[in-house]
C-alpha cells in the first residue's frame, strides 16, 4: 500500500538514512524539503549549491529510495529555495520583495546555506557504526591492520596516527568503523569526541563554509571539538590544492593537541600524485598498514562467520567451492552467502553444491592467471573497441570508461605498479589514479554507472 503523500518523503528519508553514509545523509539529504505530485517528487534545497550537489551525486539514490516507497519510479527534481521553480518561491520573485527587504544598491547579504558551515560536528555517539572488531575475520592478509586499529583505540600503538591502505572490498571501512564503535563504548569521561567523515564530506563542508564566508567557523568546528578524526578515502583530495591546504592546517592543529588520526585510502601515500608534499609527508608520519586479498583459510572463515549470521548450515563442500572461486573481494563473499541463504529459504531447501553453483554463476569467478593481455582483450570485447583505441589519446566517453575499467582490473588482478599500468596504456601514473578513483566512487555510491561497472568487473575471466 502506497503511503499518503505527506508521508512519502518521510519514509524515503528513513530508507536513505539506512543506505547512505551518516555524513552524506545529515549534510545533504536531511535539509531537503519535498512535495509529491502524482509521479513527481519535487525536492527543495536551502540554496543553489546544495541543489546542484544533490542533483549531481545523490539523485539516483533518492530516486531508487522513493521508488521503493511509492511502488513506482518517480520523476525527481531538485530546486533551490530561491528558485522560481521551488515550491513557495514565488514570494521571493522579482517585484515581490518584502517592504523591509534590502533596497537596490545595498550591500549584498550573505546567503544562508540552510546548514551552517560551522555546523557542530556529530560525535560518534550519534553515528550508527555498522561494523565492530568482533565481526572482523582476522587472517595473515589483514592482521597488521587489525592489531594497529585496536592499538590506536587502546593507546597501545606507538603512534597517534594510522593509515590503512587496500583495494576496495577488503575491510578498511570495516576497521575504520570498528575503531569508532570501540571508542563510542569507552567508559564515562574516557570517551573521546570522535568524528567520522569521508574525504568528500570534509571537502563539502569546506566548500559550504567558503560560500557562506564562514571559514573560521569551519576551522573552529574541527580544531576545538575533535579528539579523534576518522577520515575515509583520502585519495579524493588529489588535485584540490585549496582543500589540501586547509586539511593540512587542520591536521597540524589536531596533532598539536595530541588528537588521534586515522586515514583510509585505496592507495599508499607514495602513490598519491597531485597531493601537496607536506600533506603527503603528514600522511606518512604515522603507522602504515596494508590489507591484501585474503588467503583460502581466511575466506573459508569469512563464509562460516556469515553463514552463522544468516543462520544457515553451510556444507564444507559448498564452503570450499565458494572460497576457491571468489578470491579478491570480501564483499562478493558476503553477497554470495547472503543470496545463497535467501534462495534456500525461498525454496525451503537445504544448501547444496548444485544450488551453490547456480548462485555462483552470478559472480565473477576468480582465476589467478589473469594477465594484463587478458584484461585488454576482455575490456575491448565488452566496450567493442580495439586495443589501439584503448591506448589512444581519444577522450570519447566510451573510450575513457573502457580505459578506466582496464586500470581498475589491472590494479585488482595483477602485481603491476600504477606507473607500469599507465605506461602500458600511454598514460601518466596520475591519470591511472584518477581513473580508478572515479570508478570506485561510482561503485561505492551504487550509481547506475556503478552497477554497470560492477557487472562488468564480475564477468571478467582469462
Amino acid at each position: 500500500m502506497v503511503p499518503p503523500m505527506e508521508k512519502i518523503w518521510t519514509q524515503t528519508k528513513l530508507l536513505l538514512e539506512k543506505t547512505v553514509s551518516p555524513g552524506l545523509f545529515h549534510l545533504w539529504i536531511k535539509p531537503l524539503s519535498a512535495r509529491v505530485s502524482g509521479d513527481a517528487l519535487e525536492l527543495t534545497a536551502p540554496n543553489a549549491f546544495v541543489a546542484a550537489w544533490v542533483r549531481e551525486r545523490l539523485l539516483d539514490a533518492i530516486t531508487e529510495a522513493a521508488a521503493s516507497v511509492m511502488g513506482r519510479r518517480p520523476t525527481v527534481s531538485v530546486a533551490d529555495a530561491g528558485s522560481a521553480d521551488a515550491p513557495g518561491a514565488a514570494l521571493g520573485a522579482r517585484g515581490s520583495q518584502p517592504q523591509n527587504g534590502p533596497s537596490r544598491g545595498a550591500a549584498p547579504v550573505p546567503v544562508s546555506l540552510g546548514l551552517p558551515a560551522a555546523m557542530p560536528l556529530r560525535t560518534v555517539a550519534e553515528d550508527r557504526f555498522r561494523f565492530s572488531f568482533d565481526d572482523f575475520v582476522v587472517g595473515p592478509c589483514n592482521e597488521l591492520a587489525y592489531v594497529a586499529s585496536r592499538g590506536i583505540c587502546e593507546r597501545t600503538l606507538a603512534s597517534e596516527q594510522l593509515f590503512i591502505s587496500s583495494s576496495p572490498g577488503l575491510g578498511k571501512t570495516h576497521l575504520l568503523q570498528a575503531i569508532g564503535r570501540q571508542l563510542c563504548h569507552a567508559p564515562g569521561k574516557a570517551r573521546p569526541r570522535v568524528v567520522y567523515l569521508t574525504a568528500e564530506e570534509f571537502a563539502g563542508r569546506l566548500v559550504m563554509a567558503i560560500k557562506a564566508r564562514d571559514v573560521e567557523g569551519f576551522k573552529a568546528s574541527f580544531r576545538e571539538s575533535v579528539d579523534v578524526l576518522l577520515l575515509e578515502d583520502i585519495h579524493f583530495f588529489r588535485d584540490k590544492p585549496r582543500i589540501q591546504a586547509e586539511l593540512l592546517n587542520t591536521l597540524k592543529a589536531l596533532r598539536s593537541r595530541g588528537c588521534r588520526l586515522v586515514f583510509t585510502s585505496s592507495f599508499l601515500p607514495k602513490e598519491l600524485s597531485g597531493v601537496d608534499e607536506q600533506l603527503a609527508s603528514r600522511f606518512c608520519s604515522g603507522f602504515l598498514a596494508g590489507i591484501v586479498p585474503p588467503d583460502l583459510p581466511t575466506r573459508k572463515r569469512i563464509l562460516e562467520r556469515k553463514a552463522a549470521v544468516h543462520q544457515v548450515l553451510l556444507p564444507e563442500a559448498v564452503s570450499d567451492l565458494l572460497a576457491e572461486h571468489l578470491r579478491v573481494d570480501i564483499r562478493q563473499l558476503e553477497s554470495c552467502i547472503h543470496n545463497l541463504a535467501l534462495k534456500a529459504r525461498l525454496l525451503n531447501r537445504a544448501i547444496s553444491l548444485e544450488m551453490a553453483w547456480e548462485v555462483l554463476g552470478n559472480y565473477k569467478i576468480e582465476n589467478p592467471a589473469l594477465s594484463l593481455d587478458d584484461i585488454v582483450d576482455y575490456v575491448c570485447d565488452v566496450y567493442r573497441i580495439s586495443p589501439e583505441q584503448l591506448s589512444s589519446k581519444s577522450r570519447k566517453r566510451e573510450h575513457v570508461l573502457a580505459r578506466n575499467t582496464a586500470f581498475l582490473l589491472a590494479r585488482r588482478h595483477t602485481e603491476m605498479s600504477l606507473q607500469d599500468i599507465g605506461q602500458r596504456f600511454n598514460r601518466r601514473h596520475s591519470t591511472v589514479v584518477k581513473g580508478i578513483t572515479s570508478l570506485e566512487r561510482h561503485l561505492s555510491l551504487e550509481t547506475p554507472l556503478g552497477r554497470q561497472i560492477e557487472k562488468t568487473l564480475q564477468r571478467v575471466t582469462p
